[in-house]
This record gives structure tokens, sequence and C-alpha cells, in this order.
């Protein structure tokens, strides 16, 4: 697990009061709603220093640690949202 994909699974396991796998979709088990997933995006925008645009708001990135750590490298530029030592599931 790389380092953005463990500082979200942190941060949903602590917001949601449970552990939270960096697969695990949340929104599909029932554990978040559309106002947790403001707070997400918020959350994503202070601790990475990325703006998320109107245009980035599909759920689908926003669903698991994984595909956050994902959206978060390919706004912050690199390569198909992989870092070095990524591979595509983390």
């Amino acid at each position: 697990m790389n380092e953005i994909t463990a500082q979200v699974t942190e941060f949903l396991t602590l917001a949601l009061r449970r552990p939270v796998a960096p697969d695990d979709d949340y929104f599909a088990l029932g554990l978040a709603d559309s106002l947790f997933a403001l707070e997400l995006v918020t959350f994503v925008e202070e601790r990475y220093a990325v703006t998320v645009e109107v245009e980035d708001l599909d759920l689908d990135s926003f669903r698991t640690a994984a595909r956050i750590a994902r959206f978060v490298r390919a706004k912050q530029g690199h390569p198909a949202g992989l870092g070095a030592g990524d591979d595509a599931s983390a």
C-alpha cells in the first residue's frame, strides 16, 4: 500500500468509525452518503493541495481509498495516476 492510500484509509477509518480497507467501497456498503462525500473532497483538497474541479466530481474516483490515491497522483501530475513503486491496484 502506498503512502497516499494509507493516509486516506486512516482518514476513512477514523471518519466512518470502523476499519476500512483500501478497496472497500464505503458508498456501496452504506457507510457514506453525499454529505460525507463533500467532507471527503475537502479532506483530499486540503491534505494533498489539489483542487477538485466540478468535472472531477465523479463518484467512481472517490469510492475507495485506492481510487482516491490514483486520483490524487493524477492531479499531482503522475502519469496515469501511478507513482514510482505503485502498482495499478494501489
